[in-house]
C-alpha cells in the first residue's frame, strides 16, 4: 500500500507541475504537498481533502462560481483541518454528500456548452464523494476498512486528478466557456458581469477604450486607471490584460491572476468579447463627443450673451452719452444759458426740428440697447427687467417673479423667452390677457408664459419658438408648448442652474 500511496502522491505532483500555469494545477500541487505531508505528520493525514474538494467545485478556475460551492469548499477545509471532524464518520459522509449536491447544483444551473463542460466536474465530484464516503460508511457499519478500501481511495483520487487534467488539456471547458460567453454577450445586462461569470472572477474590472478621452472608462463612463505597460501588476495582486482588435486596443481586463492564467483562454475571450467591447467603446466615444458638442453650444450661447451685453453697454456709454450731451447743450441754448447763443436768432422751426430729431435718435438708441440687452437685466436681473418688459406689452400681463439674482446666462435666456413670447402673443394670439410666472425649484429655474388667445402655436411653426427651443437646449434646458385650438397657449420653460448637468441627462 505504501507504493500505491506514494504513486498517487506523485501523480498529483506531476499533474500539478504540468498544469502549474492554470488554476487547477495550483490546487493539484497543494493537494500533492499535503498528501506527502500526511505521510510524515499524523495530524495532516486528511489535509489533502480540502484542496481536492476545492479543485472539483472550482474547476477550471481558482474561485468557486456559486455561493453553494463556496460554502461546500469552506466546509471541506474545516473537515480536513479540525481534529474533531477529520476522523468523524458522520462529518465525512456529510461533506461527501454536500460535495456531490453542490456539483449537481452547478451542473443544473449551467446551460448549453457550459453544462456539457460541467459534466467533467460532476463526474469528478461523484468519484471523490465515493472515495470519501466508502471508508466512513464501513466504519459506521462496524466493519473494518481494509487494504481494498484504501486502494480504492488512492485509485479514485488519482482518477479524479487525471480526468480533470485531461479535460483541461483537451480544452473542452475553454471552448465551452467561450461559446457560452458568445451567447451571453447577446443578452441584456452589463458586460462586466457577463465576463466575470465566464472567467469566474467576481472582482473583475473591465475598461473600454474611448478615443475622445484617450483613456479607458467603465460602463458608467467613469475613468479606469490602467498601467501603461501590458501584463503589469497592479495593487492587490491584480493583473492587467489588454484586449486588441487588428492591433488596436479596444479594452482592458484587470483581474485575478488565476482567472486568465491560460493564454489560450485569453485569446478566446478576447475574440469573443472584442466586438461587444468595441461597440461599447464607440458608444462611449459618441457620448463623450456629444458632451463636447453640448458644452460647445453652451459656450457659444454664453459668449453671444456676453457680446450682446458688451455691445449694449458700449452703445449706452458711447453714442448714448454723446447724444445726452448734445441734448443738454440744445436745451441750455434754448433756455439762453449758453453765452453768445440766443434762441430768438434761430428760426423756431429749425430749432424745433433739431430737438425733435435728437429726441427721436435717443429713443431709437434706447430701443436698440434694450433689444440687444436691457440695462435693467444687467443691473437688477429678472425682477427688474421683466416689469419693464411687461409695461411695453399692448395687452395686460400678470407677472410673478421671485426676488434675487440668477446666473447671467440663465437670466438672459429667461428674459428673451418672455420677450419673444409676449411679441408672439401681441402679433398672433388675439389674446386679451397674458400671464408670466417664474419660480425656482431645486437646481432648476421654471418659467410659464400663458395667454387666453386662439392657441394653435407650435415649435417650428414660424413663430420663433424653434429658435427659443434651440437656445434653451444649448444651455441644457427645455421648452414645452401646450396650445390647443381656441384654448390659449402655455409655454413651459425649464433651465438648469449651475451645479446640475442639464435636464434629461
Amino acid at each position: 500500500m505504501i507504493v500505491v500511496d506514494t504513486a498517487t502522491g506523485l501523480v498529483l505532483l506531476a499533474l500539478g507541475l504540468a498544469n502549474r500555469q492554470r488554476p487547477p494545477g495550483v490546487l493539484l500541487l497543494a493537494a500533492a504537498l499535503t498528501w506527502f505531508l500526511g505521510d510524515v505528520a499524523p495530524w495532516a493525514v486528511y489535509l489533502h481533502r480540502g484542496p481536492l474538494i476545492h479543485l472539483v467545485l472550482a474547476y477550471p478556475f481558482l474561485r468557486p462560481r456559486t455561493r453553494v460551492a463556496w460554502a461546500t469548499v469552506t466546509a471541506g477545509y474545516l473537515c480536513a483541518t479540525l481534529p474533531s471532524l477529520t476522523a468523524s464518520g458522520p462529518a465525512t459522509l456529510a461533506i461527501a454528500a454536500a460535495l456531490l449536491l453542490s456539483a449537481m447544483y452547478g451542473y443544473a444551473v449551467a446551460s448549453g456548452p457550459e453544462r456539457r463542460a460541467r459534466a467533467a466536474a460532476l463526474a469528478a465530484a461523484a468519484a471523490l464523494a465515493i472515495a470519501l464516503s466508502a471508508g466512513a460508511a464501513l466504519r459506521l457499519a462496524g466493519l473494518a476498512a481494509g487494504d481494498a478500501v484504501e486502494l480504492l481511495y488512492d485509485l479514485l483520487i488519482a482518477a479524479v486528478a487525471a480526468g480533470l487534467c485531461a479535460d483541461l488539456r483537451w480544452g473542452r471547458w475553454a471552448r465551452a466557456a467561450v461559446t457560452g460567453l458568445v451567447v451571453d454577450l447577446g443578452q441584456p445586462g452589463p458586460l462586466r458581469s457577463r465576463l466575470a461569470r465566464a472567467l469566474g472572477d467576481p472582482t473583475l474590472t473591465v475598461g473600454f477604450w474611448v478615443q475622445a478621452h484617450r483613456g479607458y472608462v467603465d460602463e458608467a463612463g467613469r475613468g479606469v486607471y490602467v498601467p501603461a505597460e501590458p501584463d503589469a501588476d497592479v495593487p492587490g495582486g491584480r493583473v492587467v490584460t489588454f484586449l486588441e482588435v487588428g492591433g488596436e486596443r479596444v479594452g482592458v481586463l484587470i483581474h485575478d491572476p488565476s482567472a486568465l492564467a491560460d493564454r489560450a483562454l485569453v485569446a478566446e475571450v478576447a475574440g469573443a468579447a472584442q466586438l461587444a467591447m468595441a461597440n461599447i467603446g464607440l458608444r462611449e466615444d459618441v457620448r463623450a463627443r456629444t458632451a463636447d458638442v453640448t458644452a460647445s453650444r453652451r459656450r457659444l450661447v454664453e459668449t453671444a450673451d456676453a457680446a450682446r451685453r458688451g455691445l449694449a453697454e458700449e452703445l449706452r456709454q458711447g453714442p448714448g452719452r454723446r447724444l445726452e450731451r448734445v441734448a443738454g447743450l440744445l436745451h441750455a441754448a434754448a433756455a439762453g444759458k449758453l453765452a453768445g447763443i440766443h434762441p430768438q436768432d434761430w428760426p423756431g422751426e429749425t430749432f424745433g426740428d433739431l430737438t425733435a430729431g435728437l429726441d427721436r435718435a435717443q429713443a431709437v438708441l434706447r430701443d436698440l440697447v434694450v433689444g440687444i440687452h436691457p440695462p435693467a437685466l444687467t443691473a437688477g436681473g429678472l425682477p427688474a427687467a421683466l416689469p419693464e418688459l411687461v409695461q411695453l406689452s399692448p395687452i395686460p400681463v400678470s407677472l410673478s417673479v421671485p426676488p434675487g439674482r440668477f446666473p447671467a446666462h440663465v437670466e438672459t435666456a429667461g428674459y428673451f423667452v418672455c420677450s419673444e413670447a409676449l411679441a408672439n402673443i401681441a402679433r398672433h394670439a388675439k389674446a386679451t390677457h397674458a400671464w408670466i410666472r417664474v419660480w425656482q425649484q431645486g437646481r432648476c429655474l421654471h418659467m410659464e408664459i400663458a395667454d387666453d388667445g386662439i392657441g394653435g402655436a407650435r415649435v417650428g411653426g414660424g413663430s420663433g419658438l424653434r429658435g427659443l427651443a434651440d437656445r434653451l437646449a444649448a444651455l441644457g434646458g427645455a421648452l414645452a408648448v401646450d396650445s390647443p385650438p381656441a384654448s390659449g397657449t402655455r409655454l413651459m420653460v425649464d433651465l438648469p442652474l449651475p451645479g446640475t448637468t442639464g435636464l434629461g441627462q
